[in-house]
């Protein structure tokens, strides 16, 4: 780790990326970011065909899950240590008007010059119906990725990369629908001393090992 202080124009890239915590969970972040470049879906397990993305009969009343868990607790303290170097592990939730049916978690690092961002939400809906259209209208809006098999009732994953007067960051987004919840991560990572971003498979496979942590904090929740 290097020991001399930032530079300014580093605080002013690194500055953008913490001031998004404010808004909530981000489907794009990055200092900055003006360039966007879609990249080939990855997945841990080779695809196969999904149809699980239709929207089951909104007839079932019954909620499978009534209230978010506690984000922070979301991803696990090895994982977030492994994700995100320099973090602390405890994260810092963002304030929601409403945490019964949305909460969220972040972390972030900056270590010598490589800087990792990290979160994790919650989002509950009325019923599976409304989360699975929620679900299909979003995954439909960040074109690019593909399925991921096992998470959930449907899984989606897909990476970008940002760059903005050479500085690249890349991005990966990971989103699963289990029942009536949501589970979105997001996960970031740009080196500001070569400008140059962390591959595309160490970005998605890191954000879908914390979406494995959270959907199983979400059905742990359930079961407590």
């Amino acid at each position: 780790m290097r020991s001399l202080p930032l530079p300014l124009a580093l605080t002013v890239r690194v500055m953008p990326v913490v001031v998004l915590a404010t808004a909530g969970w981000a489907l794009s972040s990055g200092p900055l970011a003006t360039t966007t470049t879609a990249e080939h879906k990855t997945t841990e397990s080779p695809q196969k065909d999904n149809n699980s993305a239709t929207a089951p009969s909104t007839s079932a009343a019954s909620k499978t899950y009534t209230a978010s868990p506690a984000p922070c607790t979301g991803v696990t303290e090895k994982t977030v240590t492994s994700l995100v170097p320099g973090a602390r592990t405890a994260g810092q939730e963002i304030p929601s008007t409403d945490k019964s049916l949305r909460r969220t978690c972040s972390w972030n690092a900056l270590k010598g010059y490589d800087y990792r961002w990290l979160d994790v939400s919650y989002e509950i809906k009325a019923t599976d119906g409304a989360a699975a259209t929620a679900y299909k209208e979003r995954t439909g809006e960040k074109g690019g990725g593909g399925p991921v098999p096992g998470l959930g009732d449907e899984g989606y994953s897909v990476v970008n990369l940002t760059t903005d007067k050479k500085q690249q960051t890349r991005e990966g987004l990971v989103m699963v629908r289990a029942s009536n919840a949501l589970v979105i991560i997001t996960y970031n990572g740009s080196d500001f001393e070569t400008q140059k971003a962390p591959g595309t498979d160490e970005i998605n496979k890191g954000a879908i090992k914390a979406a494995k942590d959270a959907v199983a904090a979400l059905e742990d929740g359930r079961k407590s």
